[in-house]
């Protein structure tokens, strides 16, 4: 009886020992389970929507073929539950990620990130295009004119009343929200700049700044030139000459416009003419960078009135009429 009774629990202890080592290494293979890498050779992205579990995820991600063993994470949860935490949207999967990499960045809400870039010098239709090519933001033709009226505007003249920036979203987000940073930031951006104007601005309002900034970011692409253009604008406007700058005179063109300015073009008296009309076009021509907006507030201290494109990027100055046609001559009629 004796002998019988130490055979069983020899038994016994042997049984409890290989389970002991089966559920040490089962759990040690648990653990280490998430450090696996995804099978990857470039990025891709998953959705997490609405409704799915971490489990679930898992289970999708063998089924793409990017990891295997899916059935372990449903033993690992219950060890470590963190793992089951995950917030909603869209995520990228990079080649060098592991199982734990892809997990945590659900887990932290850490979307993929998309770029809107609302390039300066741009008018609002260009730009609808950009919008329409743009991943992942839904979007309406009027959005800029909501957005002008939300924001107590209702003049629908959204012109230059956004700021031309990088802004990053996530899938799921609107135009609608990106575009109100930008309008927010412009309207910041401009009464900064406004109250921090030269005491000598012949400018009227805020608006009218933004008006000016608009054409000095199409004459110039130079930095170094910004403060001289907006010098020559100020300077005939306090003369009472006519600021007769040809990137107005595009605008009002609209879908005319084919590449060249005529003598007729010129001559017909439109509301963005500039030489023919008196003082500022009606509204902005284009998106104003930052940048043009504070030089257009701070004209350098310099007695330009005209200026005439080398073709290069950059542009000959002149105090009189005698020097800018001479420039004009050398640099445009090609006469030496």
């Amino acid at each position: 009886m004796t002998k019988l009774f130490l055979k069983i629990f020899t038994a016994l202890i042997s049984i409890i020992t290989i389970t002991l080592i089966v559920g040490y290494w089962f759990m040690q293979q648990l653990l280490i389970y998430p450090q696996q890498h995804v099978n990857l050779t470039s990025s891709t992205t998953i959705t997490v929507a609405r409704g799915n579990t971490a489990i679930g995820i898992v289970h999708k991600l063998e089924k793409q073929g990017l990891i295997s063993d899916a059935w372990k994470f449903k033993y690992l949860v219950k060890i470590e539950p963190q793992w089951a935490q995950i917030k909603t949207g869209l995520y990228d999967v990079f080649p060098s990620d592991t199982l734990a990499d892809v997990l945590q960045r659900i887990n932290r809400g850490e979307e993929k990130s998309f770029a809107l870039t609302l390039i300066e010098g741009k008018t609002i239709k260009e730009w609808l295009h950009t919008l329409s090519t743009t991943p992942q933001l839904s979007f309406s033709d009027d959005v800029f004119n909501q957005i002008l009226i939300e924001n107590g505007d209702d003049s629908g003249l959204p012109e230059g009343k956004f700021l031309p920036e990088t802004y990053h979203y996530h899938a799921g987000d609107t135009a609608k929200a990106v575009l109100s940073r930008s309008y927010k930031m412009m309207q910041q951006d401009l009464q900064q700049a406004w109250q921090n104007r030269d005491a000598d601005l012949r400018l009227k309002s805020p608006y009218e700044l933004l008006i000016i900034a608009s054409i000095i970011e199409k004459e110039t692409s130079q930095a170094t030139e910004r403060n001289w253009v907006a010098a020559v604008f100020n300077n005939r406007l306090k003369k009472g000459m006519r600021l007769q700058t040809d990137p107005t005179v595009i605008y009002g063109m609209g879908e005319r416009y084919k590449g060249n300015i005529t003598r007729k073009d010129l001559r017909e008296k439109t509301a963005f003419n500039t030489y023919r009309i008196n003082g500022l076009p009606p509204t902005p021509i284009a998106a104003p960078s930052k940048a043009s907006l504070f030089a257009a507030a701070n004209p350098a201290k310099v007695d330009y009135l005209y200026f005439v494109s080398r073709n290069d990027g950059t542009h000959v100055f002149s105090t009189n009429l005698r020097d800018h046609n001479n420039a004009v001559n050398k640099y445009q009629r090609n006469q030496k």
